[in-house]
């Protein structure tokens, strides 16, 4: 079977990550508002790639087993992306008040 690639692909790529990342695949399933069997089948067809993806960025899953210092380093690192993210979106607000002054600060 051939999979499709693109924006949907992508996105079922990042719930799944998401599942292996926090190590609660029901609890993401709820939040984005997908059946637990419909993330596994996700999974099961994106694990492999998906972990490798991590792998190749430094990250691991969280498990029972989870030190304090890999839960600190996995805050950190989420922390680390959270403010390039609000950084980003400061940017881009920046961009757009000059190209629209009228436009809504927040």
């Amino acid at each position: 079977m051939k999979r499709r690639m693109g924006p949907i692909e992508d996105v079922k790529k990042q719930y799944v990550r998401m599942a292996i990342e926090s190590g609660n695949s029901a609890h993401i399933a709820r939040k984005v508002g997908v059946s637990k069997s419909t993330l596994g089948g996700w999974m099961k067809l994106y694990r492999d790639e998906v972990e490798n993806e991590m792998s190749t960025e430094g990250i691991t899953p969280l498990s029972e087993s989870s030190s304090t210092q890999d839960l600190q380093t996995k805050y950190d690192h989420a922390m680390k992306l959270l403010g390039e993210k609000e950084l980003e979106v400061a940017m881009l607000r920046e961009m757009i008040k000059k190209k629209l002054p009228n436009f809504p600060s927040e």
